[in-house]
């Protein structure tokens, strides 16, 4: 059964535990199936769903909580997310 992981290292440092939380709840919602946590990452069995659905889901997820500008869904290693923070640019 493949499965999906998502690193959330830098969202829970930012944000904290809360918006993690409230991260799993949206999953289980929307993708209606298990999301495993340990430690910073989150794992996802993925028989239902493709891997761009998923990383919509998770960019849903960033927009509806208001953390869009802060932070974006980028692939890590193969099956895997990583939520990272946005680099802000100073414009002189």
């Amino acid at each position: 059964m493949p499965e999906v992981t998502i690193d959330t290292n830098e969202l829970r440092s930012k944000s904290g535990n809360k918006a993690v939380e409230d991260l799993v709840t949206f999953l289980k919602e929307q993708l209606k199936t298990d999301v495993e946590t340990s430690g910073n990452t989150l794992s996802i069995s993925t028989e239902k769903h493709t891997r761009p659905y998923i990383r919509t889901v998770l960019r849903k997820f960033l927009h509806r909580v208001e953390l869009k500008e802060d932070f974006r869904v980028i692939a890590g290693k193969e099956c895997s997310f990583i939520i990272k923070e946005r680099k802000i640019t100073k414009e002189e």
